[in-house]
């Protein structure tokens, strides 16, 4: 069965959009990571199937998945570019889409140029300086649930890191078990701006942006550095993107992503 698809990029973080709203696909999750693989597919971080709504209450849902053809519960990026997939499929020049998650209801709004800004939910779990043994010894490590698990290690230098081996190594550790977590290597490069790299769970590697580990990594700067909002945050994209917030009784609300959205192609595809 050909199927129509549409690429797009957020930050440099890639994504398949498909309309299932007259539920028409029944993809296996071998066939998800089959379209996702930059070999045998199209080539992408994540698949967004867009189906219509369980209730009245939003326009959309979106359904998220990894790379590895597995479902997760919501993606930052993936959110901003279903927002624009979705206006365009509607055929009209909104200026705001509410739809649902599996995790939580996403508002987006479409602002000057390809910018595109979500409003998320507070993060939960949160749990600062956390003592994690790894190979390199005892590090500091701030977790905190955008959505999904993150974990987040400040450094002096993210060049250093060796991303895909070191976060590969803490997606797997002990103390993130069962589901282990997505993890971002941050450096500071000056009060309210940070470089960061992510290693996202599905992925398994180092992805060149990620829309829920940017805010994570700006949230735990917040908590644990004293930064105020705005944050900005510079990804392996070299693409930056914003996070905005409010500090409440020692948590956070009203938490915004900003960053860039674009469509590269689309075209049909047997599945």
């Amino acid at each position: 069965m050909l199927v129509k698809f549409w690429k797009m990029n957020g930050a440099g973080n890639d994504f398949i959009c498909l309309d299932n709203r007259l539920r028409h696909l029944r993809l296996t999750k071998a066939e998800r990571a089959r379209l996702c693989s930059r070999q045998f597919g199209i080539g992408a971080d994540g698949l967004l199937i867009m189906e219509r709504p369980k209730s009245k209450e939003t326009d959309f849902r979106m359904r998220y998945y990894n790379a590895d053809g597995g479902e997760a519960e919501m993606c930052g990026n993936g959110a901003r570019c279903f927002a624009r997939f979705a206006r365009r499929i509607g055929g009209t020049r909104v200026s705001r889409v509410e739809f649902s998650t599996k995790a939580v209801v996403v508002a987006a709004k479409f602002l000057d140029g390809k910018q595109v800004l979500v409003e998320l939910t507070a993060p939960g779990d949160v749990r600062l300086n956390q003592k994690v043994e790894t190979s390199r010894g005892a590090l500091t490590v701030h977790c905190l649930n955008t959505g999904v698990p993150h974990a987040v290690v400040f450094v002096d230098d993210v060049e250093k890191i060796d991303v895909k081996k070191f976060g590969a190594e803490l997606r797997w550790h002990e103390k993130f078990q069962p589901k282990g977590t997505n993890v971002n290597f941050a450096q500071i490069l000056a009060p309210g701006k940070i470089k960061v790299r992510t290693y996202e769970r599905g992925v398994e590697d180092e992805t060149l942006a990620c829309g829920t580990g940017v805010t994570a990594t700006a949230l735990a700067a917040a908590a644990a550095h004293g930064f105020q909002s705005p944050v900005s945050v510079s990804v392996r994209s070299k693409a930056r993107l914003r996070v905005l917030f409010t500090v409440s009784g020692g948590g956070f609300e009203k938490v915004k992503l900003q960053g860039p959205v674009e469509f590269t192609f689309t075209g049909e595809i047997d599945v």
